[in-house]
């Protein structure tokens, strides 16, 4: 088989969020794929943000006459209403009519038998920037499905919010899990479709096979410029400004801390019955569809709010917050229960709970990542598709 990987480029000069263009992502260009996929099987990655304008990309290709086969659904399933981690059962949807098989279920990679009826794979998703981001670790399974059935993978490039900088300790493969599977930073600053052609590229593919890989990449996108997404990404992600604390605030939930699931503001506070009454507090409750047995359901939770935060403080900081987790660990007093098992899996390291045990500062932690950033950065220069920040 021959493997090879058509990438579509347009580079633009740099844009700050200030200034920002329209960005057109690769779904909205089709003219660009659909007469690669025309006349051919298709199957769909896809959720709730596989949109054409306000379109669903299912919804757009039935109505061009493309023949969708099935539709393989990631964590929070098709339409985006799972919680996070919940397992997702495969169905038939009621609206298409057409089977979605869940890669979050009894299976995170598609099957040979899911794929004997399929000529092409199209992968459309909104991801986030952050390693412990489930839709990374869905379309490396995806990539290698298609490797080993000698399928090929049409990808629909989309921005990445958290795509202006790279931070955090690269993980250590003695920690790889579904929430993070390559030795890459917790934030990597790579949109989907480069991240795609690295783990070609880099040989992180079982057997390092190859994935015959096609990407339409967005228009208007830089790597200085962050974007509020159309809608949001999972269901505790709910506006632009979660989003850019997801990298700092994430690695709480492998602690006894709360990030306000339960609450109108998930991924903006955090807090916990027994913190410092610093004048802000919330009660988490049941929510449909984003959050049904919260931490601390039904008790008060005294925390901080960080709803305040504007976009040009991380535009300009372009690292992960420390500051945040060392003090909730300072001011919790049962400290060997402040961590639980699943922290060193969204760190992707042992050393990131130890240095916080042990005392040290923001700045000697973000100094022991630099070698793997400067080491990694390397790598990931050479599978940029758009013009990288400064």
């Amino acid at each position: 088989m021959k493997h090879t990987i058509a990438i579509l480029v347009t580079f633009f000069s740099l844009v700050y969020i200030a200034k920002a263009q329209e960005i057109i992502p690769g779904a909205r260009q089709l003219n660009e794929y659909l007469p690669i996929i025309r006349g051919k099987r298709v199957a769909v990655v896809a959720n709730h943000t596989t949109l054409v304008g306000s379109r669903h990309l299912v919804d757009t290709l039935l109505s061009a006459g493309i023949r969708i086969q099935k539709i393989f659904s990631p964590e929070h399933g098709f339409r985006g209403d799972y919680e996070a981690g919940e397992h997702v059962n495969s169905y038939t949807d009621k609206k298409t009519g057409l089977p979605v098989i869940s890669l979050y279920g009894g299976s995170k990679k598609p099957k040979a038998s899911d794929l004997t009826d399929v000529d092409w794979v199209i992968f459309d998703l909104q991801d986030v920037g952050v390693r412990y981001y489930t839709y990374i670790s869905t379309m490396h399974y995806v990539m290698e499905a298609c490797a080993e059935n000698r399928k090929p993978l049409l990808i629909l490039d989309r921005p990445n919010p958290n795509g202006f900088y790279v931070d955090g300790p690269v993980l250590d493969t003695n920690f790889r899990s579904f929430v993070g599977m390559h030795p890459v930073p917790l934030v990597h600053g790579m949109t989907i479709g480069e991240f795609a052609g690295m783990i070609n590229g880099e040989g992180w593919l079982k057997g390092k096979l190859r994935c015959e890989l096609t990407v339409i990449p967005c228009l208007g996108y830089t790597h200085s410029m962050t974007t509020a997404l159309p809608v949001r990404p999972s269901p505790n992600l709910p506006n632009h400004l979660s989003v850019l604390l997801y990298p700092s605030l994430g690695l709480f939930e492998g602690t006894v801390v709360s990030v306000g699931r339960g609450t109108d503001y998930p991924f903006q506070v955090f807090g916990y019955p027994n913190f410092p009454d610093k004048g802000f507090r919330y009660i988490p409750v049941e929510k449909k569809g984003a959050s049904l047995n919260p931490p601390y359901k039904g008790t008060q939770c005294y925390g901080i709010d960080l709803r305040n935060y504007s976009v040009n403080y991380f535009l300009d900081r372009k690292a992960i917050v420390l500051d945040w987790i060392i003090y909730a660990y300072n001011n919790y007093t049962d400290k060997d229960k402040f961590f639980n098992s699943f922290f060193n899996l969204l760190a992707g390291t042992a050393e990131l709970r130890k240095q916080i045990e042990l005392g040290l500062t923001p700045d000697e932690i973000r100094a022991s990542w630099q070698n793997g950033i400067e080491s990694f950065k390397v790598i990931r220069k050479k599978y940029l598709l758009y013009p990288d920040f400064e």
